[in-house]
């Protein structure tokens, strides 16, 4: 199954999408989510330290979908990406917005499908109109 990684610049926001996002998957067995908020020393910003833990820990070999909020949260994923040793094999940064893209990831890899069909669900969320 797909995991997906949450980063955000703040620890609560991370976990708090992270529970909308498992909450709206539905029943049954739910994709492995793991927010990456925040600083280790619980500030508002980014770690790469905090980001490849998530990653390894949602990684159960089917891929690995990240979703940024913003700015630093991005270039920091990308780095990470660079380096290309930190994060598992077939991780990948995904363009969609926070919220409405985590909930998409989460309920689409729950369903078991693979990486790129998560990241698609995902970045489809750009077309959800509000009004």
């Amino acid at each position: 199954m797909v995991g997906v990684v949450l980063v955000a610049h703040s620890a609560a926001v991370a976990a708090a999408v992270a529970e909308l996002a498992t909450g709206l998957a539905g029943g049954g067995t739910t994709a492995p989510v793991a927010p990456a908020g925040g600083t280790p020393d619980g500030g508002l910003g980014t770690s790469a330290k905090l980001i490849a833990e998530a990653a390894h820990a949602v990684d159960r070999g089917a891929g690995v979908a990240i979703l940024a909020d913003m700015g630093s949260a991005v270039l920091t994923v990308k780095a990470l990406l660079a380096e290309g040793d930190q994060l598992p094999a077939d991780t990948r940064l995904v363009d969609a917005p926070f919220v409405e893209g985590a909930v998409a990831a989460v309920a689409t890899a729950s369903a078991g499908t693979d990486l790129a069909a998560v990241a698609a669900a995902a970045e489809e969320a750009y077309g959800y109109r509000k009004t």
